[in-house]
């Protein structure tokens, strides 16, 4: 059932990341209308807000694009970075308005940052005990409860962080449209496809959340089966 679980949403999440990856090959081609690159819409979307403490660098590989809280970089990939499409707009918007969120001490966002510790350990604490699953066998290997009631609380943690990523995802994006619309960065069509891709970016974490619950939950109805 457990491996069931996790299959499903592998294949859930490659069918997503296949239409979020097409989406962006699609909105890559072609100049952007106001010809501005990823590089300095991040950075006018900065100054539009007055924030002057944040470095909008570049970084190798695809969809590596992030905000780093910790040393307030906007880190773009490069083809982000450089790139003057649809693709490179909504992103480098989106990662900024990671920015803007810290900026405005956005409370989902301060709650995932502080998360981040525990939600470390916990995922290292489930990855050796799915390991020792594939090895010795799930059923024997959780025979006790308290190992088992302590895979639920470090189940808990990464669930929790999920759901709450999802607040935090959807606000950047719904600040990036908002902002890309007034400033007139994308407009018609172009602001339409911006939406998408942001949508398609959006529906990976909401595929991540399903699976963190449905593994929860899991869990928890073998903690109860052994209770009865």
């Amino acid at each position: 059932m457990m491996w069931l679980i996790i299959i499903l949403f592998m294949l859930l999440g490659m069918v997503v990341s296949g239409q979020l990856k097409r989406r962006f090959r699609e909105y890559s081609r072609g100049m952007l209308s106001s010809g501005l690159s990823g590089r300095e819409i991040a950075e006018k979307m900065l100054r539009d807000n007055r924030i002057n403490d944040v470095n909008v660098i570049s970084v190798k590989g695809q969809l590596t694009d992030h905000y780093n809280p910790t040393d307030k970089t906007i880190n773009l990939s490069e083809e982000v970075y450089h790139g003057r499409s649809i693709a490179a707009a909504a992103v480098a918007a989106h990662e900024t308005g990671h920015a803007v969120q810290h900026a405005t001490d956005y409370a989902f966002l301060k709650l995932r940052s502080s998360l981040v510790p525990v939600v470390s350990i916990s995922s290292k604490f489930m990855h050796y005990i799915l390991l020792g699953g594939m090895f010795i066998g799930f059923s024997y290997m959780m025979y006790l409860d308290k190992v088992l009631l302590a895979v639920i609380i470090a189940q808990s943690l990464l669930a929790l962080f999920s759901l709450i990523t999802l607040p935090v995802e959807i606000d950047a994006s719904q600040r990036a449209l908002a902002w890309l619309n007034s400033s007139q960065i994308t407009r018609g069509e172009e602001h339409d496809k911006a939406a998408n891709a942001l949508k398609w970016a959006g529906m990976t974490y909401v595929v991540a959340a399903l699976s963190s619950i449905a593994m929860l939950l899991y869990f928890v109805m073998q903690f109860a089966g052994r209770r009865d």
